[in-house]
């Protein structure tokens, strides 16, 4: 069984993976193609399932 946190990182993973590659198609500025790869792919599960384990 797939714990809910994993499937959620997995989810993030995904969409922060989608939209490093849009940034590179819209933008030459790397620092914020890394931005939105790791603040989406790294960050966002991360805070959202510590806020979610701090509830239950």
């Amino acid at each position: 069984m797939v714990s809910r946190q994993t499937k959620t990182t997995l989810a993030f993973v995904v969409l922060g993976t989608l939209l490093w590659l849009v940034s590179i198609a819209l933008t030459d500025v790397q620092w914020i193609q890394w931005a939105v790869l790791i603040g989406v792919g790294i960050l966002a599960p991360t805070v959202l399932n510590e806020r979610t384990a701090q509830r239950g």
